[in-house]
């Protein structure tokens, strides 16, 4: 297999002095090496420090908020009053999906009216003010803006299959909270960090520092886990004006965590772009794009290579939540008490952590060893296995593994519960370290105008299209089967598909990336 082709446009460095250097192309490395082991574990130059480290931290601490709202809007939500997974296929169509547009829209207006370090400003303080309102008001005050009797009447009238979204309706805060939480891995993580990381960062860069940033961000993983796991077991205080058990008490401090956290970003954000970027010999002000939702997705729809990238996303997305319902449905069914469920969850958010770890070592060596489509592949591949494992074991609970079960002193339940939560782990683990590391170095490349509408359109709208669908294969097939254990061997065979048209997408953009990496450049 061969490496990652380097590109014909060569570095000209210059020796500033013994400990800086910086190059005027923005495209591969100074031709340094490093020993076998630093080149495995920390291939970052001295000089290097001040622009990667703040970059690790600010990372690090997006993804402590994101994997710890992950575990609690779960629990907010399936273990809501009336409520359970059925719910979350409602709130990704009818409420996140409309976010997603919204919050693109007004990504798109603030770009074209302000700097991005400005827009990132303005859409960090705007998830921040929600989660500090959710907080301190809307939270404690649930039992007084809940509709209980309205969706009471829904419920009575409305069939069967439409519970989920009587469910989103009737715990309406929770469902905001589910829709934020959702939406912060989209803009803040995906569009504002990865942007700005891919704007600041050569090829060569992106090599050495991507796969580091991967294990900063599974670190703060395990991090999270521990923390959800602490404090949903765990009553702290009896004096608080609300929060006297430790469900109430674990969302008042994780939250209070999530907005010091995302407070420190802001402010690591602004000393890297005053300190680092704007000193930089490479740094230039770049020419303001104008963008639009529609003329996004115009030139999209207009560059093949694009289209790919968001054919692997949309992909991606479908399958994972595909499987992600029927997984969090049978944990409802085993943890029906939402700090056991939180608890739980947290476990699964330490062990991804741990399995993205070491996940993210071997990415690190191999984006640099193999080529773009071998690395693009692995995730697809390992999606495909741990989760027709998972749908074998949940659709034949009875079958010949029973006995890995009895051996345990497990129920069937437990052990399809298990595996979902190690098929999680797993398919999770790759998609923060390899999917996502190879999907930003697929925008490098591209031009400035490129990376920008593609992005947005991209992560911004894409990634959430993805989810939406398959929330609306769910939505369908529960509004003529009822319940989500009905679905499963529908679900099972629609996944499958989505997996193989990843994986055809993956071979085909590869083949792109290599022609525009290759020494003759091409076209997209």
């Amino acid at each position: 297999m061969q490496p990652f082709p380097i590109l014909l446009n060569v570095e000209i460095c210059h020796a500033v002095d013994r400990k800086t250097r910086v190059c005027s192309i923005m495209q591969e490395d100074p031709p340094t090496s490093f020993g076998k082991w630093r080149s495995l574990f920390w291939p970052i130059h001295r000089w290097e420090l001040k622009k990667f480290l703040p970059m690790f931290f600010m990372f690090f601490l997006i993804s402590f908020n994101y994997n710890a709202l992950r575990a609690c809007k779960d629990s907010l939500v399936v273990t809501a009053p009336q409520s359970g997974a059925e719910a979350i296929p409602f709130i990704k169509v009818w409420a996140i999906l409309p976010g997603a547009f919204l919050l693109t829209f007004l990504f798109t207006r603030l770009a074209n009216r302000f700097s991005l370090e400005k827009v990132f400003y303005i859409m960090m303080c705007l998830f921040l003010g929600f989660f500090m309102l959710f907080t301190f008001a809307l939270f404690p005050l649930q039992e007084h803006v809940h509709p209980t009797l309205l969706a009471d009447k829904l419920q009575a009238i409305l069939p069967e299959g439409l519970k989920g979204l009587v469910a989103m309706f009737r715990n309406w805060t929770f469902t905001l909270f589910y829709v934020m939480s959702e939406l912060w891995g989209t803009a803040i993580l995906s569009v504002l960090f990865w942007g700005f990381a891919n704007e600041v960062t050569r090829v060569g860069e992106a090599k050495r520092y991507y796969g580091l940033l991967m294990i900063g961000a599974n670190l703060a993983g395990i991090l999270s886990g521990q923390a959800s796991v602490f404090l949903s077991g765990n009553t702290f205080f009896s004096f608080l004006p609300y929060g006297k058990c430790s469900w109430d008490q674990s969302i008042l401090f994780l939250n209070i965590l999530i907005i010091v956290s995302g407070v420190m970003t802001i402010g690591i954000f602004r000393w890297l772009n005053h300190n680092v970027i704007r000193n930089s010999a490479q740094y230039k002000p770049k020419e303001k794009i104008k963008m639009s939702m529609r003329k996004n997705f115009a030139y999209l729809a207009k560059s093949k290579y694009l289209l790919l990238i968001s054919l692997i996303v949309l992909t991606y997305n479908i399958a994972i939540n595909l499987i992600e319902v029927v997984w969090k449905n049978q944990i409802k069914e085993l943890y029906p008490n939402p700090s056991d469920y939180n608890m739980y969850m947290g476990e699964v958010m330490t062990l991804m952590g741990v399995i993205a770890t070491m996940t993210a070592v071997l990415t690190a060596f191999a984006i640099r060893r193999f080529s773009w489509t071998f690395n693009a592949m692995i995730p697809a591949i390992m999606m495909l296995i741990t989760g027709v494992g998972f749908f074998l074991l949940v659709l034949f609970p009875h079958s010949g593994l029973i006995w890995i079960a009895a051996a345990f002193g497990a129920s069937p339940l437990m052990l399809s519960v298990t595996l979902g939560g190690l098929q999680n782990c797993i398919g999770r683990a790759t998609k923060y370290t390899i999917f996502d590391a190879t999907k930003e170095i697929a925008f490098i490349p591209l031009n400035a105008e490129s990376k920008l509408k593609g992005k947005a359109a991209i992560d911004g709208v894409g990634s959430r299209i993805g989810k939406s669908g398959g929330a609306v294969i769910h939505q369908t097939l529960l509004l003529f089967f009822s319940t989500v254990a009905a679905c499963t061997p529908f679900v099972a065979g629609i996944f499958i598909i989505a997996i193989l048209i990843w994986i055809v997408s993956a071979v085909s953009l590869g083949k792109r990336f290599d022609q525009l990496t290759s020494p003759n450049l091409g076209t997209v």
